[in-house]
């Protein structure tokens, strides 16, 4: 389905809500597009819609969210999911590196993905992984250092593409509430297709 909405065809405006397996034990989510939800969790879908879970925001709803993490767990952000295509020729101005593992950016990655790479660029640190149902990840951080505007955030993503096979493609969730990486995404290229809310048990 995300393929498909990265391809520009997306699921019905029907309102629904769909229940699909977790990718792994304990990490679930709710993805939403225009109209229509799928929630990845091991519950009944009728457990949902009596929550009042639906396409049409109401699988976003807190007590949805409650609901599927249960006591102890813990609830991420509700994002904008964006979409790109891989520019890889070889080439890239990033230089992969162990030095930033223990940086924030880079252990919440390690919490959502797997075969986390990180690299460091003139502007700060990108890291890319396989996040949910594999799909290819990416994340920027601009280093303290950076002037924040939209030139480094934009210079830092497309060097991040050019980490990734031609055509490939390349995903990224965004708080819209950081309106200063979500212009830098969308100027380096990307496209909103959803959003999402990442949630551990």
């Amino acid at each position: 389905m995300l393929e498909q909405a990265a391809r520009g065809s997306f699921p019905p405006v029907d309102g629904n809500v769909v229940v699909l397996a977790p990718d792994r034990p304990g990490h679930l989510a709710i993805v939403e597009f225009t109209g229509h939800a799928v929630v990845l969790a091991d519950v009944d879908v009728a457990e949902l819609t009596q929550l009042g879970a639906d396409g049409f925001g109401g699988a976003s709803e807190p007590k949805v969210k409650l609901a599927l993490a249960e006591p102890g767990g813990e609830i991420g952000s509700h994002d904008a999911v964006l979409v790109a295509r891989g520019r890889g020729r070889g080439t890239s101005l990033l230089d992969e590196t162990r030095e930033f593992d223990d940086h924030p950016r880079v252990m919440r990655a390690h919490a959502h993905r797997t075969s986390v790479r990180a690299y460091r660029g003139a502007y700060g640190l990108v890291t890319i992984g396989c996040g949910l149902v594999g799909r290819t990840e990416i994340s920027v951080e601009l280093a303290e250092d950076a002037t924040p505007n939209q030139q480094a955030g934009r210079e830092l993503i497309t060097a991040g593409l050019e980490l990734v096979a031609p055509d490939e493609f390349v995903w990224a969730q965004v708080a819209p509430g950081n309106a200063a990486s979500l212009r830098a995404f969308l100027a380096a290229g990307f496209v909103p297709i959803g959003a999402e809310t990442l949630i551990m048990r």
